[in-house]
């Protein structure tokens, strides 16, 4: 055995984790699903965008109790190879999503900006949906053929009697190379391009004399809020994913399994960590978009009694607004 997992406190805190990112993400999508899709029903472009992420958020929540039972029976799965298979599906599947939709809107954001003109007739509610299914197809498609062409021995370690799901050590050759290529092309590359999205969009909205304060401050809080999620939720993991795969490779199986045993805790909490940004998905975009940030006071209102006769309905009527409204 390459890393002794024993049963102690750090399972506890996982779970913790875990449960925490259960109840909030589930209570943050529920509440602004309805307002993000009056969004959608209004062509908005962003609005489709935040769709699509909270439904990716949602399928990802909804196998969460899961890793809450295996946190909670001490890193012992008990539920079978295909189940883990299926579960890991959905979570790495959803961390993917969500970094490649977030990488689309900081695009979409960086060329409404610095070219309105020019974008205008080209931003459509079709461009939207092409970008958030080509999203989804490629990252579900890789995802399956891992599934079909993956020994489920690898993704769910009963020898020994551990009964791990995605904790079989030492690192397989092939998985090694896939976490590389998952670093390079799942992360690296996606903040590269969102990093440069939005420095051209700070710079361009710095420069604007029509945009006002407000404006401009929502523009720098959706900036910041979205490398945030980066920094936060994704780098450690990868980070830690990456130092994984090259120790593998540049190490002894003595002093490599010695580095996984000292890392298994901390490449755990990222893991969980990870999880974290189906809540703060919803939360961020409701701050900086006055369209679901309305529909949300709306709702509230009326089921608290106190919403105008006019406003009795959480749909919203859109008719004095472009259908392409910019949510900045």
């Amino acid at each position: 055995m390459c890393v002794k997992i024993e049963d102690s406190m750090i399972s506890d805190f996982l779970m913790g984790l875990y449960i925490l990112a259960f109840i909030f993400g589930l209570i943050f999508n529920i509440l602004t699903l309805g307002p993000i899709f009056q969004q959608v029903r209004s062509q908005n472009v962003l609005g489709i965008f935040l769709l699509n992420l909270s439904l990716s958020d949602l399928l990802f929540i909804l196998t969460m109790p899961l890793w809450i039972n295996y946190y909670y029976r001490n890193h012992r799965w008990g539920l079978g190879q295909h189940s883990c298979s299926v579960a890991g599906f959905f979570y790495y599947s959803n961390m993917y999503i969500s970094i490649f939709l977030l990488c689309c809107i900081s695009v979409d954001r960086c060329l409404v900006v610095s070219f309105p003109l020019r974008f205008k007739t080209h931003r459509t509610s079709y461009y939207a949906w092409a970008q958030c299914l080509s999203v989804y197809a490629v990252v579900v498609v890789l995802h399956i053929l891992v599934l079909v062409h993956d020994n489920l021995k690898d993704a769910h370690d009963d020898r020994n009697n551990n009964d791990r799901c995605y904790e079989t050590y030492p690192m397989q050759p092939p998985v090694a190379l896939f976490n590389l290529l998952r670093v390079g092309f799942g992360f690296l590359l996606p903040l590269l391009v969102l990093g440069a999205s939005y420095w051209k969009v700070l710079a361009t909205v710095g420069q604007s004399p029509g945009l006002s304060a407000q404006g401009k401050r929502k523009v720098r809080l959706l900036s910041f809020g979205v490398i945030g999620i980066f920094s936060i939720c994704f780098a450690p993991y990868h980070l830690l994913l990456l130092a994984r795969s090259l120790t593998f490779y540049v190490k002894e199986t003595g002093s490599y399994c010695e580095f996984e045993q000292r890392m298994h805790f901390h490449f755990s909490c990222t893991l969980a960590l990870s999880s974290l940004n189906c809540v703060v998905d919803p939360v961020l975009y409701m701050l900086v978009s006055n369209g679901v940030r309305e529909e949300v006071k709306l709702c509230w209102r009326r089921h608290k009694g106190t919403a105008p006769k006019v406003h009795t309905d959480c749909s919203l009527t859109y008719s004095r607004r472009l259908p392409n409204s910019n949510l900045i």
